[in-house]
């Protein structure tokens, strides 16, 4: 049997997902903590629980809530909650992995108006895939590329062979004992990605994470609007030379220093 490639979506179970981004006096049930069920696991005010509105056939949908606070993001948590927050969504993560349920078990974060999503608060999605193996799309290659700093258990580098193009940084973590450093390295590119890439024109951005044997590796992506040689005919395009230096210049000047020997 050919494998399935296509997500299929229920738009009549869209129509009715609140939303908070565009019109941010609207409800937000994130914020309505009493009311959340089929909660999954609770950890101080991390919560994770199965989407409401799944809209993704052959697919288990579930939210993690960062937080209660409703304006909160990686950019302004502060170091501790970062990691806690980050470790507890790499976890549950892991947990579904272990179950060996799915062909592919997604963990992804989105934020902002261009990133895909529909809620303003702060949260991320692990998504079981019934039919569809994410390794068939993604490869180790797709992660790899200009080395911006690296230390015995993390590597920082920007893409050179992109999923979608332009600028993507990932960070490769070999041991997952070392959480909260790939967690504060994360905090670091969002911060640079959001208040100094392309002088603070960037307003959204996706976190994706990927398991590659026993390596975790996460690719942050400043979200525009998409570039029609890759909606049209799949092809990223990558920065020039020069750009790509400016950006691992401006990087290096952000990172720990046992990164950079």
């Amino acid at each position: 049997m050919q494998q399935t490639k296509n997500l299929i979506f229920h738009p009549q179970i869209a129509q009715n997902k609140p939303e908070t981004i565009h019109h941010q006096n609207n409800y937000c049930p994130f914020c309505d903590v009493e009311n959340l069920t089929n909660i999954l696991a609770h950890e101080q005010d991390r919560i994770w629980l199965v989407n409401k509105y799944r809209t993704l056939q052959d697919t288990w949908q579930t939210i993690i809530i960062e937080t209660q606070q409703h304006d909160g993001d990686i950019s302004n948590y502060s170091p501790k909650q970062n990691r806690q927050i980050i470790s507890f969504a790499v976890n549950k993560w892991q947990e579904v992995i272990a179950t060996q349920k799915y062909r592919s078990v997604l963990l992804y974060k989105n934020f902002g108006p261009l990133s895909g999503g529909s809620l303003s608060h702060p949260h991320m999605q692990i998504v079981g895939l019934q039919n569809i193996a994410v390794q068939d799309n993604v490869s180790r290659e797709n992660v790899l590329g200009l080395t911006v700093g690296q230390n015995d258990f993390v590597t920082v580098n920007i893409s050179t062979q992109p999923l979608i193009g332009f600028v993507e940084i990932n960070v490769l973590l070999s041991n997952d004992s070392k959480l909260f450093e790939l967690a504060d390295i994360v905090q670091i590119v969002v911060r640079y990605l959001l208040n100094d890439y392309l002088q603070g024109r960037c307003n959204s951005y996706n976190l994706f994470f990927y398991k590659f044997g026993s390596q975790i590796a996460v690719k942050i992506v400043p979200r525009f609007v998409t570039s029609p040689y890759f909606v049209g005919y799949l092809i990223p395009q990558i920065n020039d030379h020069q750009q790509m230096q400016t950006i691992r210049h401006e990087l290096r000047q952000l990172l720990p220093a046992d990164l950079l020997e």
